[in-house]
């Protein structure tokens, strides 16, 4: 009689599916909010252009955290369940990206909707953080993930950098605006420490024999 060995957690390929599907959905309703202007003239954009600011840095964030979820969940061996509700978390606060968009587009730029704006993207941060921990909590403090992240200087810098535009936005909204910007900017390139640790770490042998 053979006895099979219990699998330990689960492969990360449907979590990356739903969450994959989730972040394709957001994308949709925020470009669903650039309305098609009845003019047939370039002054009817004109009324579009704060709504299309806000898409483009949305989606770029967006963007960000579809490419770094990815990367993180690359050299995840597998999935547990503290790990299915802290994506859950994250899935929720980007899911409103798409009203905070809305909102700060459409009142062009005030103070409430902008800071409600970085409101959101802190979240979406601090739950990004979260996921980050239980994943590296499962894999051990030596595995792939916490070697390249490691003191995740990067993602403390930026809540710091939220919570500062979020009280500049009452003062001086256009600081609160460039700091988002320079937070996107920072995130825009996929996370190179991951890419590194894959290239330079002999265990990522393993971890690409496991997704294969």
């Amino acid at each position: 009689m053979t006895i099979s060995k219990p699998r330990v957690g689960m492969p990360t390929n449907r979590l990356e599916a739903f969450s994959d599907g989730v972040i394709a959905v957001i994308i949709t309703i925020m470009v669903l909010e650039l309305k098609v202007p009845h003019e047939p003239t370039l002054a009817g954009l004109a009324p579009l252009v704060p709504v299309f600011l806000s898409y483009v840095l949305s989606f770029v964030y967006v963007g960000i955290y579809w490419n770094n979820h990815h990367h993180m969940l690359f050299v995840t061996r597998r999935v547990s369940g503290a790990m299915l509700w802290a994506n859950l978390h994250l899935l929720f606060w980007l899911s409103l990206i798409p009203f905070a968009t809305a909102w700060m587009g459409e009142n062009r730029f005030v103070a409430v909707p902008v800071a409600a704006y970085g409101c959101v993207l802190l979240m979406c941060a601090i739950a990004y953080t979260i996921f980050q921990f239980v994943i590296v909590s499962m894999e051990g403090r030596d595995s792939l993930l916490a070697t390249a992240v490691g003191r995740d200087r990067k993602g403390k810098a930026s809540i710091v950098l939220y919570l500062v535009a979020i009280g500049s936005a009452f003062f001086a909204v256009w600081v609160a605006e460039l700091l988002y910007t320079a937070v996107a900017l920072m995130w825009l390139v996929p996370d190179r420490r991951i890419v590194r640790t894959l290239e330079t770490d002999p265990e990522a042998v393993g971890v690409l024999d496991a997704h294969e």
